[in-house]
């Protein structure tokens, strides 16, 4: 078992929901966490935890009032950070698929989540790990923001990119 870092500034978690007027993305870089891996022959063969934030002022739309209104919808000055953790995983495939299990704190409310993810160990020795999964903001005692004449739905697809180096001193195979 190894220990690997993400990558702030190559990792990114993408966020899209839909409106009653157009989409509204979202992209977050700040990034931060690690996960504990097995890389066998370049394959990711297991996973054992991971654990990553994303601090909710680092999420941005590129829209100055709609970035306004999620800081304030959210609280961000109680709730800075959404927290993803992995409390288990199973191998799905040889090719880095696998099923995981695990928690999502956003805005002071944890809240189980499942969903697959892949993992593909790179020729530098670094692990991409990429994976989505659509949430009920309201499941986060988030209500969705109503902005002038635009109601924002509930739903909302996150995509994660993470890029992830061994850590110091971590071993590998």
């Amino acid at each position: 078992m190894a220990e690997y870092r993400i990558l702030g500034g190559e990792s990114e978690v993408l966020v899209s929901a839909t409106s009653s007027v157009h989409p509204i993305n979202g992209r977050a870089s700040a990034v931060s966490g690690s996960i504990d891996i097995d890389v066998v022959d370049g394959r990711v063969r297991d996973v054992f935890k991971g654990r990553i934030e994303v601090p909710i002022d680092g999420l941005k739309s590129g829209n100055g009032l709609y970035d306004a209104e999620l800081q304030r919808r959210v609280d961000s000055r109680r709730h800075p950070v959404i927290v993803g953790e992995v409390r288990s995983a199973s191998v799905v495939s040889d090719d880095g698929l696998f099923d995981v299990e695990g928690d999502v704190t956003f805005h002071g409310v944890t809240q189980p989540v499942t969903g697959t993810l892949t993992l593909q160990a790179a020729s530098d020795g670094r692990v991409v790990l990429e994976g989505e999964h659509v949430f009920d903001v309201r499941d986060f005692d988030v209500k969705p923001p109503r902005i002038l004449m635009l109601r924002v739905h509930p739903n909302v697809k996150v995509r994660i990119c993470l890029v992830a180096q061994p850590a110091t001193g971590s071993q590998q195979h």
